[in-house]
């Protein structure tokens, strides 16, 4: 039995950037019958006037009457007492979690939430489905070659690459291990993973180290054996809107999103905004200057194209990264100019395992010390194996200059020294706790289990670690506007191969990509009132394609054609929707390779001449090839 898509949902959330989020969520489910309320007084008020609902999916922190305030109000009203009513907690905030079951909530789930997970908490609250925990029923389960297997859980990531290329060397047959068969299980955010530690459907992860020393906190049997990197973050902004001064102008009363309510990109986005004389929370209040909210890494970049009001996001690379390579976002700082070798992610172990198979932590913590090592050494090979770790299908659209941009970047990820610092977790806890109130002070010596690393790297040099986040730092960071670090960022996307071809003697490139083919002059059927660049239609195998020459698009004057003249036809993008349309060019050179680094921004030539259609200018040798987007240049 499966729920309804026809009911009727009452979602409440005040943040509008985390509504569009959950909304989507739910109609990707199939729910279309959604009604929408900013707090829990006008939910109130909704419920008045329009009488019950089928489920109420609301927020906890909210102005005016919050998401547990709503809850006992709807418990008191006869007519609402069997409402269903699934409370959307913050991470970590257990005790959010027991207040809400005992004022009548029937589930509940953490933000942000996926929608296979939303649908279960749903089917849960609603009765369709039984909330069993499994407290570790899977085990420790056997591999078909008689060794234990090791089940270990991480993200889609560069943070977790080691793990990525232990895997390649087992799948290639380069390393064997003695004493495990390695399984990875990559979940699809960080809910899942501290789940699946909890329940012990996993025996290890790659996971924020707040996360972890959370989970330990509150008695989930784990320990820390090993750092999984140093630094790798980066912060960036919305590249919609002017950045100018007084910068703090454009964070102010915007959303900010964070991975995760514990993490250390929280408390460097904390330190950051706290040094720009900005108040960051995930509480709601008049006197907070920057909204956080809490996203799945890998929805970030479409929730910043989507949201004109989200300022920005901190996230582990290829994120960022990505994101400003694709136009969307500009570079603010990575993570290491306000915390030097700052620990993030850490390689977890359940108590069960490590009781029972010692020698397999031994053996999986040195792999990973030496595929640190490999990441640092070559770091174009490592880029290769990420993009078919991380994303094996396809879905995030990766690519190796990408990671290979992230990788060698001397600010960037750094993997040489995993050693777990007792000392660097301290500094972490210590901010988290009281500075931002986030948290509890752990037992570090009882939450390390350093023994095995203190094989692995023996011998090995320890980087020293030191916060930065001086006045002049979140100074000198606000001033970033056109560094050349993000400058190179953003010419990764027009990395590739381009079809050239002349135009008025000098030579033009558009990606290969936009190209299906190339075909010689032959007689258009004219359109009469149309502009005089629009030469008319053909009938190509059946499909009629408009005609532009491009000279005379791009105010170039107008040629006779001759045999060298050609259409090229290309798939354009217009109004989301996609049209063959055949361009006249000159003639057509050849398809060029071009890298970043050979690819530099447009000249400016005044506010008077449009240049929006030019990608780059491309050298090579002694000339330049101009590089365009063809989508620019035909609308």
């Amino acid at each position: 039995m499966s729920i309804s898509e026809d009911i009727r949902i009452l979602l409440v959330e005040d943040a509008v950037t985390m509504r569009k989020i959950e909304i989507n969520t739910l109609k990707s489910l199939g729910f279309k019958n959604i009604i929408e309320a900013g707090d829990g007084q006008v939910a109130s008020e909704i419920l008045k006037e329009q009488g019950a609902v089928d489920l109420v999916i609301s927020d906890w922190n909210m102005p005016n009457m919050g998401g547990y305030d709503l809850l006992v109000w709807l418990r008191q009203q006869e007519q609402f007492q069997k409402v269903p009513f699934l409370m959307a907690t913050g991470q970590s905030d257990r005790s959010q979690a027991k207040a809400a079951m005992e004022a009548g909530a029937n589930g509940l789930i953490a933000k942000p939430f996926g929608a296979a997970e939303l649908r279960e908490k749903m089917e849960e609250a609603m009765g369709v489905k039984k909330d069993i925990i499994s407290g570790g029923a899977a085990g420790i389960q056997i591999g078909v070659s008689g060794k234990v297997k090791l089940r270990m859980a991480h993200i889609q990531i560069t943070d977790h690459l080691i793990l990525g290329v232990v895997k390649h060397w087992i799948d290639k047959g380069e390393v064997v291990p003695k004493h495990f068969e390695l399984e990875t299980q990559c979940l699809p955010g960080w809910n899942p993973v501290q789940k699946a530690l909890e329940e012990g459907s996993v025996d290890g992860a790659l996971i924020l180290a707040p996360i972890a020393m959370d989970l330990f906190n509150y008695g989930v049997p784990i320990k820390l054996v090993l750092f999984a990197h140093r630094s790798g973050s980066i912060f960036v902004r919305n590249h919609q809107g002017e950045y100018g001064e007084p910068y703090q102008n454009f964070f102010r009363k915007r959303s900010f999103l964070i991975p995760h309510k514990m993490s250390v990109h929280h408390m460097l986005a904390h330190m950051f905004f706290a040094g720009a004389g900005l108040k960051s929370s995930m509480d709601k209040g008049d006197d907070v200057d920057v909204n956080l909210e809490v996203v799945a890494p890998v929805n970030m970049p479409d929730f910043l194209r989507e949201n004109s009001d989200v300022c920005g996001f901190m996230v582990a690379e290829p994120i960022g990264t990505k994101s400003i390579a694709a136009g969307i976002a500009d570079l603010q700082f990575l993570s290491n100019e306000i915390w030097s070798n700052h620990p993030c992610c850490v390689v977890t172990i359940r108590d069960d395992f490590t009781e029972q198979h010692r020698d397999a932590v031994y053996e999986l913590t040195e792999l990973l010390v030496k595929a640190g090592k490999f990441v640092e050494k070559k770091p174009d090979t490592a880029a290769e194996i990420a993009v078919a770790f991380l994303d094996p299908e396809k879905k995030l659209g990766l690519k190796v200059p990408v990671l290979k941009n992230v990788l060698r970047e001397p600010e960037g990820i750094k993997t040489g020294d995993l050693y777990p610092s007792k000392e660097d977790l301290a500094k972490m806890q210590q901010y988290m706790h009281h500075v931002m109130g986030v948290g509890a002070l752990i037992d570090l010596d009882r939450f390390v289990d350093s023994q095995y690393a203190d094989v692995a790297c023996a011998g090995m040099a320890r980087v020293t670690s030191f916060v930065k986040n001086s006045v002049d730092v979140i100074n000198k960071i606000l001033r970033h506007k056109d560094e050349e670090v993000g400058a190179a960022k953003t010419m990764l996307a027009r990395e590739g191969r381009y079809l050239t071809f002349m135009l008025n003697n000098q030579e033009f490139g558009v990606n290969i990509l936009k190209v299906k083919e190339i075909i010689k002059m032959m007689d258009f059927v004219k359109v009469h009132q149309v502009p005089s660049y629009a030469k008319g239609v053909i009938n190509l195998r059946e499909r009629v394609i408009p005609i532009i020459d491009l000279r005379a698009k791009l105010g170039m004057p107008e040629i006779q054609y001759n045999d060298r003249s050609c259409i090229v036809i290309v798939e354009s993008d217009f109004h989301h929707e996609s049209k063959q349309i055949g361009v006249v060019v000159d003639t057509v050179s050849e398809v060029m390779s071009f890298k970043a680094s050979e690819i530099e921004e447009p000249p400016s030539f005044g506010a008077s001449v449009n240049t929006s259609y030019i990608l780059g200018m491309a050298k090579a040798g002694s000339k330049v090839k101009i590089l365009i987007d063809i989508d620019q240049a035909l609308h």
